[in-house]
């Protein structure tokens, strides 16, 4: 699983490919974390959160969102990301999306961080390529 932070105009991107679903989530949510801080202290304590959506698209974005929110509520930043993300058994109108994920929680007087202020659907993309997963998700800076 790989990443890269990608320019983009007054934002920053991060472009990522893994072999399941599960590692591209950890891996775009690593990005997240590089894009926020420089160098991360192996300190904090991990957390564990849950997340449903209805799509996997709309799950990579809440997922990210809440990561955003975890760091906002308990002032740490979230690194280290552990996640296993589940699909509807039978797909339908009502099924479900689910991440269980966990993180550690650095805490933000440790590191010298830039605030990403929130996940966007702006040029947002979730893909499987061939024998992979591709995923470039925009940040608001």
């Amino acid at each position: 699983m790989s990443y890269a932070l990608r320019e983009h105009t007054a934002d920053i991107a991060v472009e990522a490919i893994a072999p399941t679903l599960a590692s591209l989530f950890e891996a775009v949510a690593d990005g997240l974390t590089a894009a926020s801080c420089e160098t991360v202290p192996e300190s904090g304590d991990r957390f564990e959160f849950t997340v449903t959506a209805e799509s996997r698209e709309a799950l990579l974005f809440d997922y990210l969102d809440q990561l955003i929110y975890e760091r906002d509520v308990r002032l740490v930043l979230p690194a280290g990301h552990r996640c296993a993300v589940a699909e509807p058994a039978v797909p339908d109108d009502d099924a479900a999306w689910t991440v269980e994920a966990t993180a550690r929680g650095v805490p933000l007087d440790a590191v010298t961080a830039r605030e990403i202020k929130a996940v966007t659907y702006s040029e947002m993309t979730l893909e499987r390529r061939d024998d992979e997963w591709y995923a470039y998700v925009v940040f608001d800076v």
